[in-house]
């Protein structure tokens, strides 16, 4: 199943559809709750240490606390995969065993929306995810997403386990589950064909220029030159410009300071002075500092330093257009547990300064408004962008929100350079991919040292940069207007799944206790 996630290429994805295979049927042999979770815990870890092993990041410059919760990682998340075989277990108390496993995927797909959702959240390795490079499979995302593709998927790998183990004594039913798996298979691609060839790419385009300047991340924050690094930025930014960009995107935190808290109006200057001369908008990320005042409306995490002052950092995105001197702002909603916040430190204040990064970027605040930028371009209609931070790319529920506000096309700025040329950079590129497919909207991508990229409605990369390469992307980006049955209807298939999983374990507790009280 590991090797089924990118970077692999195609056709390693094809092992997805059979990748479970063994899991299940080691499963429809396990009786008791504790045999079923270990099976399932093993399977887990496995799988976690294929694809995710890079989140210690591993390198001589990381950080010791990234490293220690990365390698703990590894043996924490595999916990989440015991909560489908657990609602599994119960649900062999009400169904017949023999049926029950049809069930299954219903329950991962409540694991899967479940763990999108808490303040542990790490949705890395939803399974719709790691199809991104089977392009023809995926286009039914538009449809049922992500997670419903996760579902389509194991369905697929429990009929062919049932087929497995009814081959020898029952042929009649090894026939009709090889025929559910390749039926659903083929009306997938079949779908997707169909899509491919009649989906209509809007003419509506507008040229952006995406910046990778490829900084150190550990050393960006630790002695930069700031007129140096706004040098660098520009340069690269008018190298766009000649080609004829409209809308500028810079990477996450592009510059290691508080921009707008005052002390760095000649930066501001600077920046204006381009973007007035060029007549080009900059969507750049940026940390972002703000103090409150008593009787002000503060945020629920509002921080409050020794000196008596209020204030909260996010990591931000900023708007900044030619001749306006308003800033639009958005901050980071869904933080990295652990690398950007700690979990439940709001209930647990003291792990504030128990838990926290050498650069500092542990104790971001989260969040609260899903904000589009209203880009004006000159001799044009203005555009409609959202722009995710880095990891909030991986939550297909999220972005819905910005959709459903408009957004004409959904940008990323993002810095994977954290994690060297492992393969998290290119996973977290390919799930944007299902972003695109999901609401039929263009993704675009600035990173810091890669991977830069530009995606179609149709999850077709038209252009993509290579790791760790000082560049700028130009190119143009359809601006797709229509919407999705997924953009309307994003939650059919997970809160569907989770009233039935509440249901059965309702029922189970309901029947044990019956049978405790003697009722």
């Amino acid at each position: 199943m590991g090797i089924s996630f990118p970077p692999f290429p195609f056709p390693c994805q094809l092992l997805m559809f059979i990748g479970l295979v063994p899991y299940f049927l080691v499963v429809e042999r396990r009786e008791k709750l504790i045999d079923l979770n270990r099976a399932s815990y093993i399977m887990g870890f496995v799988f976690c240490l294929i694809t995710i092993y890079w989140v210690g990041s591993w390198q001589k410059e990381a950080d010791t606390f990234l490293m220690i919760s990365g390698g703990l990682l590894m043996f924490v998340n595999p916990i989440f995969f015991m909560i489908p075989t657990t609602l599994l277990y119960y649900s062999r108390d009400i169904f017949p065993k023999g049926t029950a496993i049809y069930l299954f995927p219903v329950f991962w797909i409540t694991y899967e929306y479940l763990y999108m959702i808490t303040d542990l959240s790490f949705p890395w390795l939803t399974l719709g995810s790691g199809l991104s490079h089977f392009n023809l499979f995926i286009q039914a995302a538009d449809i049922v997403g992500a997670v419903g593709i996760s579902l389509i998927v194991i369905y697929i790998n429990i009929f062919i386990a049932k087929a497995i183990q009814a081959k020898t004594l029952f042929p009649k039913s090894f026939r009709i589950n090889i025929a559910l798996a390749a039926g659903i298979f083929i009306l997938i691609i079949t779908y997707g064909i169909i899509r491919l060839a009649t989906f209509k790419i809007s003419d509506k385009k507008v040229k952006v220029g995406l910046i990778q300047p490829n900084l150190d991340p550990w050393g960006k924050w630790s002695s930069t030159n700031l007129n140096e690094l706004t040098a660098e930025y520009l340069e690269l930014s008018k190298q766009s410009v000649d080609n004829g960009a409209k809308v500028i995107f810079w990477p996450e935190t592009a510059l290691p300071v508080y921009l707008t808290e005052g002390d760095y109006n000649y930066v501001l200057d600077t920046i204006y002075s381009f973007l007035d001369k060029n007549k080009v908008s900059l969507i750049t990320g940026m940390p972002d500092l703000i103090y409150y005042k008593p009787g002000d409306k503060m945020p629920e995490d509002v921080k409050y330093s020794k000196t008596g002052i209020y204030y909260a950092t996010y990591n931000a995105v900023l708007l900044f257009s030619p001749f306006i001197r308003g800033i639009e702002w958005y901050g980071k909603s869904k933080l990295v547990p652990f690398g950007e916040r700690v979990p439940f430190v709001d209930q647990l204040p003291f792990l504030r300064n128990f838990i926290k990064w050498s650069v500092g970027i542990s104790d971001w605040n989260v969040g609260t408004d899903t904000t589009i930028f209203k880009v004006p371009l000159i001799g044009m209609d203005t555009l409609k962008v959202n722009s995710l931070v880095c990891y909030e790319s991986i939550y297909p529920y999220y972005i819905e929100r910005f959709i459903n506000k408009g957004a004409d096309l959904i940008a990323v700025v993002t810095n994977d350079s954290w994690y060297g040329n492992s393969s998290g950079p290119y996973q977290h590129k390919e799930m944007a991919v299902l972003r695109a497919i999901e609401n039929r909207k263009s993704v675009v991508r600035a990173a810091n040292g890669g991977i830069s990229c530009i995606i179609d409605p149709l999850g077709r990369t038209i252009v993509e940069s290579k790791m760790f390469t000082k560049t700028q992307i130009t190119g143009d980006v359809t601006i797709q207007e229509n919407e999705t049955f997924f953009s309307k209807y994003p939650l059919v298939i997970p809160v569907t799944s989770c009233a039935f999983s509440f249901w059965v374990f309702g029922i189970f507790i309901l029947k044990k206790l019956k049978v405790k009280l003697k009722l």
